[in-house]
């Protein structure tokens, strides 16, 4: 390969927290062989692939990002939390990440400083925050697959990139438990919310439009096309009028349980339907071990108990039969539970994955993507010029 080629290649990071196995997918479309860094073990695999091949570098812990450092476990009196700036009421929590603005004179930085810090321990009035980067302690497979590449032509100037950081920043490790990770988050039933109104009375109103673009779609139908199988029983938990599964799914008998019974009905996926409003009913209307598969697709977040409704999910599950969740960063403002909005998205995933561990589920594992580019023809097109992006969550009763 030419050292002035480009490439568009999808990087994947895998990595195991011990409580869950984790890939996070970036696509980065315009790599510039040039201008950007690499680390270098990465740059000699990747310069000698054709498009349509992979390779995989592993990387120590420390390796790839900074390593951890007890000196970036900071401890400071809680009145040093000061999250003044933020738009809405924030309150500090165990295992939480916060902008290190928030604890701006602890570490020593300016208030306006958006890089997370963890806080890990709360004892005694004082604070201790973790600010190493989440995946500091954690060896890393990299990934990448090349989608295509350009011959070189002529320069005219242009930016450069750090490859290892962008694919590690701004979420990446943010979604590994900690010990007592999210009691408080998950301690009320029912979790509050801002839209107190009856959820009976909301989704009244049939909503036959996509609530994500046609490339997220099709991650969540890809996922759902590699962890399910042909002729099985399956539940769409909150189901609507597109249950994203993907035709190679044959011989599959789906029972979609949701809101609206119009939705419902224009469902071509589904074979039986159901009405429940589990906020109001969290008991599942089947007999234990009754499906092989459940999927919750762009809606755990509206769960008020969400916990009792995956002990419910695990319970009609049969044994060793998989349950997937999958949701974006689009949902019904106010309709959420309140804590949604206020975090990361990758800590929604955290969060989730706390859900599916209180209602021991096993084999755990994440997904992300994020990067793609947003189909030209997409509503939203001139408000974000990257796809909605996907997380998934994953595991077995």
């Amino acid at each position: 390969m030419n050292v002035k080629d480009t490439a568009a290649i999808e990087f994947s990071l895998n990595w195991d927290s011990g409580d869950a196995h984790h890939t996070d997918t970036t696509y980065l479309p315009a790599i510039d062989f040039w201008r950007d860094f690499f680390p270098q073990k990465l740059e000699q695999a990747i310069k000698q692939m054709k498009a349509g091949e992979n390779c995989r570098v592993d990387f120590s812990a420390g390796e790839l990002v900074p390593g951890f450092s007890s000196r970036k476990l900071i401890e400071f009196h809680q009145n040093g939390f000061d999250s003044s700036q933020s738009p809405f009421p924030v309150s500090a929590e165990v295992g939480r990440f916060y902008p290190s603005g928030y604890a701006h004179k602890a570490l020593n930085c300016f208030p306006q400083n958006v890089t997370p810090f963890r806080i890990i321990a709360m004892e005694n009035e004082m604070i201790t925050a973790d600010s190493n980067h989440p995946l500091a302690q954690y060896p890393i497979s990299v990934h990448a697959r090349m989608l295509s590449r350009k011959i070189a032509g002529a320069e005219r100037g242009g930016t450069c990139q750090d490859i290892s950081e962008v694919i590690t920043k701004d979420g990446p490790g943010m979604q590994r438990l900690c010990q007592n990770a999210y009691n408080i988050s998950l301690g009320q039933s029912p979790l509050p919310r801002k839209n107190n109104q009856p959820d009976s009375d909301f989704y009244s109103y049939p909503r036959m439009v996509p609530h994500l673009d046609s490339c997220a779609r099709e991650h969540i139908r890809e996922r759902y096309g590699k962890l399910l199988k042909p002729g099985s029983r399956i539940l769409d938990l909150m189901s609507s009028w597109d249950s994203h599964l993907p035709d190679t799914l044959s011989d599959c008998h789906v029972t979609g349980l949701g809101m609206n019974v119009e939705e419902l009905d224009a469902n071509a996926k589904l074979d039986t339907r159901l009405v429940q409003d589990l906020n109001q009913t969290p008991k599942l209307p089947m007999d234990d071990n009754s499906f092989d598969a459940v999927i919750c697709t762009a809606s755990i977040e509206y769960l008020t108990r969400p916990v009792a409704v995956l002990q419910e999910v695990r319970r009609v599950l049969s044994p060793n039969g998989i349950f997937i969740i999958s949701f974006s960063d689009r949902w019904f403002p106010g309709k959420q539970i309140a804590v949604w909005g206020q975090m990361h998205p990758f800590e929604r995933l955290g969060l989730v994955l706390k859900m599916c561990m209180n209602a021991q589920l096993s084999n755990l594992h994440t997904k992300t993507i994020r990067g793609y580019p947003r189909p030209w023809d997409d509503p939203h097109i001139r408000e974000r010029y990257t796809s909605d992006p996907v997380f998934a969550v994953w595991g077995n009763a």
